[in-house]
């Protein structure tokens, strides 16, 4: 019985060398249009599936592969009596090796010029109807979709003279996650093009971008996939100028930090410094040093080993005080020549570039849970200041509301229950993640005074309502001169009446702000 290979690809590399080596080894190699024009060109004996078929390529080379001899060579399965004998009475031939690989639609997508046309035409059908049918019929049928497996599959025809079931196995599985990561961009499009947030079912496109060397912990394993829809600023677009891989924990607190720099990206200079995804400090200056310098203040002894988020292109008077301590990363828009020297005199240190201009966080958020995902869109609605609401009595000063504008933004990115205390544009307390609010509020005011600061003053940010007066009655106790939180308990009049007597100015944002 003859042996044949059928190739129909688009990124064509190595693709020669293959073909010759099967043809080598007594294979009979087919094709489709431009692979056929490509092997050939290449001295390879190759038969055109048309000629095969007794059927052109039509419709601008739409149908080329989509017919029964072609297909049933593939399905055809070689243990089944019927099955043989049908394939030869209709004088079809069996395929044993599939080379495929499909139309660029991703890299059409993501290119800005592309028309919806040209888009439209580079979805694969024929090519992921070759694909299916091949890995449905593995155990007769090797399907490659990655021109990196060549090697391997060569190597196992040299020694066995035959491909093994478990590399085939390997092959289809692969082949099959292939055809739904591609299905998968294809669903995402034209979900975004009807306006479909939720689709009632998904296919979430994902990609292998690199290794990890663990998880969390050093007995977990892990990698980092790359989405389809990441925006172009994010922390798997940075450039590391400096120091070793990133970790699974360094990706997650750097994504973190990248967050809250967009909320400020636009604004005056300012430095954020994150903790286990925790802001433990933040603020703006006059000049980048001053930010990091008050950022740093707010909590010195939680910052070391965390990640510093600058706004700004980094100078060497702030990189030589970032310098001066241990931190894991620095994360900025660009470096100064002499900032990145005086960096990377810290040999354990990370330099990130973060790249783009593109700040808006795309698609949804994913949360897997045992059995599922929790889908959510992003938490982008910003200021939103319109809808705000001066409920006491007091109205906060110009200076106030500049400090509570502030706070409600760092507060966005604490992990709730979340209190912030912000006082000239900086972070001087911080309470995350408490399981009582009034916790949070009593352990940031401690943070406070630990790192010196004087609360009076002072304003506070909950990113949730407060179902008691309590923690507006501890707000007063220290000196806090004005309040900002979204509202929206039953309760609210109590909070009200107490900054009333207190003498406390207190806005309703309407907006909540959890973060778990």
């Amino acid at each position: 019985m003859i042996k044949r290979a059928l190739f129909s690809v688009y990124q064509k590399e190595g693709i020669d060398i293959f073909a010759k080596f099967l043809q080598e080894k007594g294979y009979q190699i087919i094709s489709t249009g431009g692979t056929f024009k490509f092997l050939k060109e290449k001295g390879i004996d190759v038969e055109e599936v048309s000629s095969i078929t007794g059927f052109p390529e039509v419709l601008d080379g739409r149908v080329k592969t989509l017919h029964p001899i072609i297909h049933a060579g593939i399905l055809g399965m070689r243990n089944k009596k019927e099955h043989i004998e049908q394939m030869k009475n209709l004088s079809i031939f069996p395929i044993d090796f599939v080379v495929v690989n499909l139309y660029p639609f991703e890299g059409t997508v993501k290119n800005p010029s592309s028309s919806f046309e040209e888009i439209i035409e580079q979805i694969d059908i024929g090519g992921v109807a070759l694909i299916r049918a091949a890995a449905k019929n593995y155990k007769d049928v090797c399907i490659i979709v990655d021109n990196n497996d060549f090697t391997r599959v060569m190597e196992e025809l040299k020694s066995k003279k035959s491909v093994s079931d478990t590399l085939k196995l390997e092959l289809a599985a692969k082949a099959f996650s292939h055809t739904a990561y591609y299905d998968g961009l294809i669903s995402t499009y034209f979900n975004r093009l009807t306006n479909r947030i939720f689709p009632q079912e998904s296919a979430i496109p994902i990609k292998e971008h690199q290794e990890l060397r663990y998880g969390e912990n050093p007995h977990q394993k892990a990698k980092l996939y790359r989405s389809y829809v990441d925006s172009n600023v994010s922390t798997i677009n940075a450039s590391i100028l400096w120091g070793k891989e990133m970790s699974y924990n360094n990706f997650m607190d750097a994504d973190g930090c990248i967050d809250i720099l967009r909320e400020f990206f636009s604004d005056a200079p300012f430095a954020v410094i994150i903790k286990h995804t925790n802001p433990c400090g933040a603020a703006l200056g006059k000049t980048l040093e001053e930010a990091y310098s008050h950022a740093l203040s707010c909590d010195p002894v939680s910052a070391f080993g965390g990640i510093v988020g600058l706004n700004r292109k980094v100078d060497v008077e702030t990189a030589s005080k970032i310098a001066e301590r241990f931190y894991e990363i620095v994360v900025a828009p660009d470096y100064d020549e002499k900032a990145l020297e005086t960096l990377k005199s810290k040999k354990n240190l990370r330099i990130l570039k973060i790249n783009g201009n593109e700040w808006n966080k795309k698609g949804l958020g994913y949360r897997r849970i045992e059995a599922g995902f929790l889908v959510q869109e992003w938490d982008n609605i910003g200021m939103n200041i319109e809808g705000w609401n001066i409920v006491s009595k007091k109205r906060p000063s110009p200076s106030e509301e500049a400090d509570l504008k502030f706070a409600w933004k760092i507060c966005k990115y604490v992990k709730s229950n979340a209190i912030v205390y912000a006082k000239n544009l900086m972070t001087i307390g911080i309470g995350a993640g408490q399981m009582s609010r009034i916790d949070s509020a009593r352990i940031a005011i401690e943070k406070a005074r630990e790192a010196g600061f004087n609360p009076e003053g002072a304003v506070m940010a909950s990113d949730a309502f407060f179902p008691f007066r309590d923690s507006v009655d501890t707000a007063a106790k220290n000196g806090i001169k004005a309040i900002i939180q979204p509202g929206g308990s039953v309760k609210d009049e109590d909070s009200i009446k107490a900054a009333d007597e207190h003498g406390i100015a207190m806005i309703f944002t309407g907006v909540r702000h959890f973060r778990h």
